[in-house]
């Protein structure tokens, strides 16, 4: 089988690796993972236990800088780690100083870039851009083509529907009084966004805030409150069965 497998790599048992894949320096890999073909493990990347890993992956990828690039490449990053029990999708690039928590899946073609912690239970959907500073605690839902800015938190339970673009840049990338603002959104528990919102620089939804499809969120999102329209405002509060207290047992 053709296989590039380094001899200081740690492998665990009964660990199934596909056709052409590369799998580098220290890297650790625990038991009963299934690793599919083309795939490259970068340097001291860590693998939990019982992790799918689709064809054509790449873990531990190294950042690219532009010269024009306000944000340089740190040295010494650290490797990516990958919880147990977690799938991953094919064509999934996971960037170094990423840590995976247990159970998350990651569908086809999802990006996740440096310094990035997810925590556990998470589904990050089809073509799902995670950038990097981002923070993202358990049980949240990202679906097709979201994308997450740089520098953003999102905590428990919430959902971001298909579609939906944060930013982090009220100044478009002119004038150098941007550096002192950069800040990405913050979703508080149980904060939703529906299909194709947009939600600008620095705003956060507080816990059972609800963005409707379509929305410019150009202010903060009160807590239990659905805000519709460009720019978004009140409309009224979210019925008390959508609630996140009132349905924890079906999340």
């Amino acid at each position: 089988m053709n296989q590039h497998i380094d001899s200081s790599a740690s492998m665990g048992a009964d660990v199934k690796i596909g056709f052409n894949t590369v799998i580098l320096e220290n890297v650790t890999i625990g038991d009963n993972c299934l690793i599919g073909h083309n795939v490259v493990i970068h340097p001291g990347s860590i693998i939990g236990d019982n992790v799918r890993i689709d064809d054509n992956v790449i873990i531990g990828k190294k950042p690219l800088s532009s010269p024009r690039s306000i944000f340089k490449v740190p040295q010494n990053l650290a490797p990516a780690k990958i919880g147990s029990f977690c799938q991953i999708g094919a064509n999934v690039v996971i960037y170094v100083q990423s840590e995976i928590g247990e159970r998350n899946l990651i569908a086809d073609l999802a990006t996740i870039r440096e310094n990035v912690k997810i925590g556990k239970l998470n589904i990050i959907g089809r073509n799902v851009t995670i950038e990097n500073y981002v923070e993202i605690g358990d049980r949240n839902k990202f679906e097709t083509n979201s994308y997450i800015t740089a520098y953003s938190k999102i905590e428990d339970y919430c959902f971001v529907a298909p579609c939906v673009a944060t930013s982090n840049d009220n100044y478009m990338a002119r004038d150098k009084e941007r550096f002192n603002h950069f800040k990405g959104i913050t979703m508080r528990s149980g904060a939703r966004i529906g299909v194709n919102a947009t939600i600008l620089p620095g705003k956060t939804i507080a816990t059972d805030g609800t963005v409707a499809a379509g929305a410019v969120v150009t202010r903060d999102v009160d807590e239990g409150k659905i805000m519709l329209g460009n720019p978004a405002k009140a409309f009224r509060d979210v019925p008390e069965t959508q609630l996140l207290k009132n349905n924890m047992d079906k999340q």
